[in-house]
């Protein structure tokens, strides 16, 4: 187990390519903005969903 975390830190280290702090900074902006785009979305289709069945369901209320 100690020679997979040692090999695991090495790789980590000397073999991967990390981006650059600027660019993981953009690329977070960007992952944020869109995060938040889609849960408005997801908000408005649910409530117009919810509108639409309110509207349907008191139509066989009266």
């Amino acid at each position: 187990m100690i020679k997979y975390i040692k090999e695991s830190f090495e790789e980590l280290s000397n073999h991967v390519t990390w981006l650059s702090r600027e660019e993981a900074q953009k690329s977070t902006v960007v992952v944020a903005v869109f995060t938040v785009l889609f849960a408005i979305a997801v908000f408005a289709v649910d409530y117009v969903f919810q509108l639409g069945l309110d509207n349907f369901f008191t139509m066989f209320n009266n």
